[in-house]
């Protein structure tokens, strides 16, 4: 059991809490009903948040069923605005938020952004993170597929525009990250000591095959991709070459923490759940406490970073009900707050 880890919850604990997270009465238990004391909110730094600005044409959701286009039109109002974001921190109740702009969001039809875009992303993301310090931390878009040039980017953002990390996708085309023009980027990264956001995206073959799920199946191949990401990292070696490399997946990645933590056939690498202790992180996406602790089982409380998805999601109360759903999970005090926001400014390398 690594540091940062409690014992398992037994399945009376976590079947209650799930439901508590859902809203569903049941007979309570001490971990359902456990009370944060007063004075002591938890300090909720998200890491998982999108933003564009207005320089852009903001276009995610495009193809959407036209029952959700206003939902789009709404996440695509809030994606543009800066005005919006700055509001957002205080309507959650958190204290600053890490920002990502995905080239997906205003990619033209055929997944491509013009020359010269990616540069000015970051341009426009550390200006306005320099503006709000302390509220805003920024991790760098970078096109780790394009070999030497995605580095050289991540280098004069971090380097350069104080940038704090790396956002990629997760794949492009029939690539994954354990491309070879996908290695400058994660040495690059590894180097300067910065985390790898590994984030998913719509693949083709998938989004027809589960398309007719709707939401659910959008989600389904999202974190199919994301958990892809990260197999490929552990099978291919990567993780051993790049002793450094720090990655971040998304909660719909939980799929491929599962297996390399040992569940399933065994066809990983035998060194496979030390592997990803080591070099992965997994955020909270939904706030949901039986995924908190299936992650913090896996990964340690230590590897595990609260993170919302803004404005895709928009979470209200996001302390208390971030410290609810960790108390179901038999967190302790000081483990709240490492998952909250400590985790993830030392991540970032943010202190003070």
């Amino acid at each position: 059991m690594s540091p940062g880890q409690t014992g398992s919850l037994g399945r009376r604990e976590l079947l209650a809490a799930l439901a508590a997270s859902a809203g569903v009465g049941v007979h309570p238990t001490a971990a359902t009903t456990a009370a944060p004391q007063a004075g002591t909110a938890l300090r909720v730094v998200d890491f998982h948040c999108h933003y564009v600005g207005p320089s852009f044409a903001v276009s995610a959701g495009a193809g959407a069923p036209a029952a959700q286009r206003g939902y789009w039109q709404e996440v695509n109002r809030r994606l543009s605005d800066p005005g919006a974001l700055l509001a957002s921190i205080e309507a959650a109740g958190i204290v600053a938020r890490v920002i990502n702009t995905p080239t997906a969001f205003i990619q033209d039809a055929d997944g491509e952004v013009a020359l010269g875009t990616v540069a000015r992303i970051n341009d426009q993301l550390a200006e306005l993170v320099s503006r709000h310090p302390g509220r805003l931390h920024g991790l760098a878009t970078v096109d780790a597929y394009g070999g030497e040039a995605g580095a050289r980017e991540l280098v004069r953002a971090v380097r350069e525009l104080g940038l704090r990390g790396a956002f990629v996708e997760s794949a492009k085309k029939d690539l994954l990250l354990d491309a070879p023009a996908a290695r400058p980027t994660l040495a690059a990264a590894a180097e300067l000591g910065v985390p790898v956001f590994v984030h998913p995206i719509n693949d083709a073959v998938l989004d027809r095959r589960f398309v007719r799920y709707g939401r659910l199946g959008v989600q389904l191949a999202r974190g199919t991709v994301n958990a892809a990401a990260l197999v490929a990292l552990l099978e291919s070696g990567t993780f051993d070459e790049l002793p450094n490399l720090r990655v971040v997946v998304t909660t719909l990645a939980i799929g491929g923490v599962l297996l390399a933590g040992g569940f399933g056939d065994g066809r990983l690498r035998a060194d496979a759940p030390a592997l990803t202790r080591r070099h992965v992180y997994i955020d909270t996406m939904r706030l949901d406490p039986v995924m908190i602790r299936t992650a913090v089982d896996l990964l340690g409380a230590d590897h595990v970073l609260a993170g919302t998805d803004w404005p895709i999601f928009v979470e209200a109360s996001v302390p208390s009900r971030l410290q609810a759903a960790l108390a179901a999970c038999n967190l302790d005090a000081a483990q709240q707050q490492m998952v909250a926001g400590g985790n993830t400014l030392r991540l970032l390398g943010v202190t003070g």
